[in-house]
């Protein structure tokens, strides 16, 4: 997961009214799409101004405008003038470094979470902040790149374009918190099947890289938490929030969206303490290991004790030393060394010390 940047500089001490994108450019155009939803049938389209959606502004369709780009500064204050959001809340939208939250206006309500993707080629998690700002019959989407994330959400709309109609844009809302937390359990699963995984190859092949590896599950976890915790408070505040912009008949869907996100939490937190106790086996391993190569060692080393003391007694150059004169006395003690070298294997081998 690539590293997120914290405030620029030149970003310290800006008024929160002030319009200024606060991220990086990720996307070298804006596009804007509108989903405008009847009860018979779903009309699609691609904004090319920020005018064209004055006819969508008070009607009796449900209107989703999808916003893909966030660094345009005179099409937010055009915003601010056509639908009028806030210039505030359209500040935060700009800062894609903004922690997850949820905030209620005079006639809507901003809520701001991060959306997670696998891309399952390279392996990488990539993290982009959404925006959501829903006001009656009408949810505005702000992205920082274009995204096939919600296109399950699209196809769901296509086809049962009568269901969003009648729920509104709260429920529409959360069919797409919904998708952003099912990501969550999904990246976390694909994590904990490399976490389970490294278990059993740690237990035989413990190793440097076996440590590089855990160290890296580590911190992608520590980078999902940074994530994934906000968004649970925000969750719950949301859940709890008695808006009236949530209509009582979908005020289930956002407990679910609770129990889900406590879901994710828990998976966090069972991949964290499964990744420690991953770490601990490691280094018992490891130690474990050590243990028997210095038991080896020290096993030789005793051997060798006695064979030092009979090759120094006979390397003494004393004149008075009978078996230096024996014909076979040079066979004698090598067969004395033999069967002392034997012997003590023998015994320990049969105390159980190797």
């Amino acid at each position: 997961m690539p590293h997120t940047p914290l405030k620029r500089k030149e970003d310290i001490g800006l008024s929160p009214y002030e319009l200024k994108f606060r991220g990086r450019h990720r996307s070298e155009e804006i596009r804007i799409t509108l989903f405008d939803i009847d009860f018979e049938k779903v009309d699609e389209s691609t904004i090319r101004s920020v005018e064209e959606l004055l006819p969508y502004k008070n009607t009796d369709t449900l209107t989703w405008v999808n916003i893909d780009g966030l660094h345009n500064e005179k099409l937010m204050g055009e915003l601010v003038d056509t639908l009028q959001i806030p210039a505030d809340i359209l500040s935060d939208v700009m800062e894609p470094g903004t922690r997850p939250q949820m905030d209620e206006f005079d006639h809507g309500l901003f809520i701001s979470v991060k959306m997670m993707k696998l891309d399952e080629e390279t392996n990488q998690v990539s993290v982009d902040n959404l925006s959501l700002v829903m006001m009656d019959n009408l949810l505005v989407t702000f992205q920082e790149e274009k995204s096939d994330l919600f296109n399950p959400v699209r196809e769901r709309i296509r086809k049962h374009s009568k269901r969003f109609r009648k729920l509104g844009a709260d429920y529409l809302a959360f069919a797409l918190l919904d998708i952003v937390i099912d990501n969550y359990i999904f990246i976390l699963g694909v994590l904990g099947e490399k976490i389970e995984d490294l278990e059993n190859r740690m237990v035989l092949h413990p190793g440097r890289e076996t440590l590089k590896i855990i160290n890296l599950l580590k911190r992608e976890l520590s980078n999902l938490g940074r994530y994934i915790r906000p968004a649970r408070e925000m969750i719950i505040s949301l859940a709890k929030s008695d808006s009236d912009f949530i209509a009582p008949a979908n005020e289930k869907h956002y407990k679910e969206l609770q129990d889900n996100i406590n879901q994710v939490v828990e998976l966090l937190e069972y991949y964290r303490e499964l990744l420690y106790d991953e770490l601990n086996i490691y280094h018992s391993s490891m130690s474990t290991k050590l243990n028997d190569i210095m038991a080896l060692l020290t096993v030789f080393s005793v051997v060798f004790i006695p064979l030092t003391f009979i090759v120094g007694v006979y390397g003494m150059n004393f004149d008075n030393m009978p078996e230096l004169h024996l014909r076979y006395g040079y066979f004698i003690v090598w067969g004395v060394m033999v069967m002392v070298a034997a012997g003590m294997l023998w015994y320990f081998k049969r105390r159980k010390w190797f």
